[in-house]
């Protein structure tokens, strides 16, 4: 009976699932864009060391012409800022603080990326050409990163003011630390992500836009003139996103300056606020000091920033191909 029961009750119409391979599975899911979670932290990591470095000098031209009332910076133009900090510093005052942002910036932009990567893949269902999935991959991208970056960005303000009161990155952590307690380290986070959210929202959504713009324009040569198409597409994009957030980037400086070298100590620290003390004491124009070493700083920036990024993706891309060629050759 027992040899009789498998024939007798076997339908012949049905066929057996094929079982799924998990481990191609698992190989698919841990990688986009040929890519694995880890190489799109370290090429982040790269791009926005390279970045911050390179334009440094920019960034702490701007950080002047920003905070109200710091020593020694009284005008609002770029030529009168630099001239001022080369007077009393010398080159040395434009590279103050770069230690902070080296601190902070590598981490920041591993988190940066990893995220914009994971979530345009998830929220774009397949279509590299769906700007809303890029522009929200790009603010889940900023609140993550802005949580890494934004305790060594105040550090290194306020290292580049005029007259700065601290030694050093360290010192400065330990006095801040000592004065105001762990908060003051996320004292303009707030306003931070409500300036990097749309600051982040227009610069990836232009990128793609451009990118894709510029690839069609000349499709047989874009695997040749990809350097040069990321570039362009990021130094707009940035150029751009900068321009339009430049009025919360002012607020955000004053929250993270403030009570040193002159710059005003706000009691609530909301951004209401920080606002209408820019306006009672500069007007309008106030909201939109430092935008150009703003746009000057964003827009070859990013044209460095995803130059790097897309190099270093390319790198690997490369490698992990050869990686997968060596590994399916018998020998």
């Amino acid at each position: 009976m027992a040899t009789d029961a498998k024939p007798k009750f076997q339908n012949p119409d049905f066929r057996p699932i094929p079982k799924p391979d998990l481990a191609a599975t698992a190989t698919a899911a841990s990688a986009h864009d040929g890519l694995h979670f880890w190489q799109f932290m370290i090429a982040g990591s790269i791009a926005g060391m390279v970045e911050h470095m390179a334009m440094f000098p920019v960034d702490t031209v701007k950080t002047h012409m920003q905070a109200l009332g710091s020593c020694p910076i009284k005008s609002v133009g770029i030529r009168q800022a630099l001239g001022s900090i080369m007077k009393t510093e010398g080159t040395a005052g434009l590279y103050r603080g770069i230690g902070a942002m080296g601190l902070g910036a590598g981490p920041a932009h591993a988190v940066y990326f990893s995220v914009y990567e994971i979530s345009k893949k998830y929220f774009s269902g397949g279509n590299p050409n769906n700007s809303a999935a890029h522009a929200v991959s790009g603010v889940f991208a900023t609140v993550a990163s802005d949580a890494v970056l934004t305790p060594m960005d105040m550090v290194k303000q306020r290292l580049q003011l005029g007259n700065s009161p601290y030694k050093g990155v360290w010192d400065c952590v330990k006095k801040v630390f000592r004065e105001d307690g762990v908060r003051a380290f996320y004292a303009s986070y707030r306003t931070t992500v409500l300036m990097n959210a749309p600051f982040t929202a227009v610069h990836f959504a232009t990128y793609e836009a451009v990118k894709k713009g510029l690839i069609e324009i000349s499709p047989e040569h874009a695997d040749e003139e990809r350097l040069i198409v990321h570039a362009t597409a990021g130094a707009a994009a940035g150029g751009l996103a900068s321009v339009v957030t430049t009025p919360l980037d002012v607020v955000k400086t004053q929250l993270q300056c403030q009570g040193i070298c002159g710059c005003d100590r706000f009691k609530s620290g909301s951004i209401g606020d920080v606002v209408r003390t820019i306006l009672r004491k500069d007007g309008y124009r106030g909201l939109v000091r430092g935008w150009a070493p703003r746009m000057l700083f964003h827009a070859p920036a990013a044209a460095i920033c995803w130059s790097t990024y897309e190099a270093s993706k390319t790198f690997f891309q490369e490698l992990n191909g050869s990686s997968s060629s060596n590994s399916g050759t018998v020998t």
